[in-house]
């Protein structure tokens, strides 16, 4: 899987070019989950140790158990995503278990979105959100760089401008 800028996304030899997500992506939601269940296995040692006694507090290392799957889990959705531009259309692959790749033709693109929730934001990301004409195709690239959502979005309005202009 290639990760890059996504300046050079042309088919060479009927294949597309694959972008993968940036690895800010996996260090935001590493984090998060180390935050999250580290807090609960903290709080549920404390509460645990002391009303049911020591041996009780030893079921705060589930939490830290679930963090150490979890950890290898997102680390392995976060390689099936990619991205890549075609001449007529985007598609999006995702998922380790069920594959799924949507393709978005640009001419059925309504609305491009760049969004960046405060975390986001502190570690440098943002999203892209494809609106079609069918809810059921809208699609989402999490974790870009702003650059590159920002190139993605203005590159993917001017391609919709131009297909759906014979419509």
């Amino acid at each position: 899987m290639e990760t890059g800028s996504g300046q050079d996304t042309e088919v060479t030899g009927g294949e597309p070019v694959w972008i993968g997500l940036p690895p800010g992506l996996l260090r935001m939601r590493r984090m998060l989950l180390v935050v999250w269940l580290g807090l609960l296995a903290v709080g549920l040692g404390l509460l645990l140790g002391l009303l049911c006694g020591p041996f009780w507090a030893a079921f705060a290392l589930l939490p830290l158990a679930l963090a150490g799957w979890g950890w290898v889990v997102l680390g392995r959705n976060w390689r099936s995503w990619r991205y890549a531009e075609r001449a007529n259309d985007l598609l999006i692959s995702r998922g380790v278990l069920w594959r799924e790749e949507t393709v978005v033709p640009y001419g059925r693109m309504q609305l491009v979105e760049v969004t960046s929730g405060p975390v986001e934001r502190h570690f440098g990301l943002a999203s892209v959100q494809l609106h079609t004409a069918a809810a059921a195709t809208d699609a989402t690239i999490p974790g870009l760089d702003p650059a590159e959502a920002e190139r993605l979005r203005d590159r993917l309005t001017e391609l919709g401008e131009a297909r759906s202009a014979g419509l």
